[in-house]
């Protein structure tokens, strides 16, 4: 009986086993429900969006009559972004924001990149490192403690206070790490038989290979740095160090009297006012997320067979 279970032929599969399951093509019901569901997100992300840019760029009387937001202007008019540019507080708050993410990503990113190939290499720091490290993603230091250390090194009403916090993050430093060990020890092997230190392989074999998580992880900084306005609201008191975060968040929170406090006429309404600083805020960091994620998509050459 044994014989006859193992001789059995198999039974008739209902698709091709020479095609891959991912190239059979999708029923309709399928492509429908997922053709709705990805209308329904994109419109939940977009119309947000549309709202903020069409209440920036609404006259007077239709935001009277819409009761404060628009969402598409009939007349537009770009009198709120010109009454916020005729002050010096957004150019020079954009200017701050600008040299924070620019310094503090190059800095992150140098952390980074020499701690997750220091570590990928048990030749060169042990486990005791990595826990540490692991140990900080664990449990953040509090607010007190953080702020009483910047008071202590004399960073206070400094940019130094908004960048030197957030120049190594833990999760990064993670996922950089586990690309940096899937390398093949081969190349860093012969490259070390051929006289190269741990700088030339890191410079001339590690990055060029990591690209890619260079860029993704680079743009999580920049992001960050872009988008951190807590710091500045703890650190910085001088208003012409403050970046384009904290300004936003004073027009958000504050209205009108915030607009008046920092020197800008409020000729249009506070709503338009508030929302095309909204849009001077997102416009930089959104070309940067797109250029960076353009980079690191493949080619359509590299994923044809």
């Amino acid at each position: 009986m044994a014989t006859t279970l193992f001789t059995r032929k198999p039974r008739e599969l209902s698709y091709n086993p020479k095609r891959p399951v991912w190239k059979e093509k999708p029923s309709a019901l399928y492509q429908t429900v997922k053709a709705v569901v990805l209308i329904v997100f994109s419109l939940s992300i977009l119309t947000p969006i549309l709202l903020v840019v069409s209440t920036s760029l609404a006259d007077t009387e239709q935001l009277v009559k819409a009761g404060g937001f628009v969402l598409w202007p009939e007349r537009p008019t770009l009198e709120a972004y010109a009454t916020i540019f005729k002050g010096p507080m957004v150019l020079q708050s954009l200017g701050v924001s600008v040299l924070i993410t620019a310094v503090g990503t190059i800095l992150a990113l140098f952390v980074t990149i020499t701690m997750a190939y220091a570590t990928s290499r048990s030749v060169l720091f042990g486990r005791p490192v990595i826990l540490a490290v692991l140990f900080t993603l664990l449990f953040a230091p509090g607010l007190i403690p953080s702020f009483l250390m910047i008071r202590q090194l004399g960073l206070l009403d400094s940019l130094w206070s908004l960048i030197l916090p957030g120049i190594f993050g833990a999760f990064n430093f993670v996922v950089m790490r586990s690309f940096f060990m899937n390398i093949p020890g081969e190349l860093i092997e012969s490259a070390r038989i051929d006289g190269a230190n741990d700088w030339q392989i890191l410079w001339r074999i590690v990055m060029p290979l990591s690209k890619a998580v260079i860029a993704v992880v680079g743009l999580f900084y920049a992001v960050g740095f872009w988008n951190s306005f807590f710091n500045a609201l703890l650190y910085i008191n001088d208003h012409s160090k403050w970046p384009i975060q904290l300004l936003l968040r004073n027009f958000v929170v504050q209205g009108s009297g915030a607009a008046d406090q920092l020197g800008i006429t409020t000729t249009p309404p506070p709503q338009s006012i508030q929302m095309a600083v909204v849009v001077v805020a997102l416009v930089p960091i959104l070309m940067v997320s797109t250029r960076s994620s353009k980079s690191t998509l493949p080619r359509a050459s590299s994923l044809a067979p």
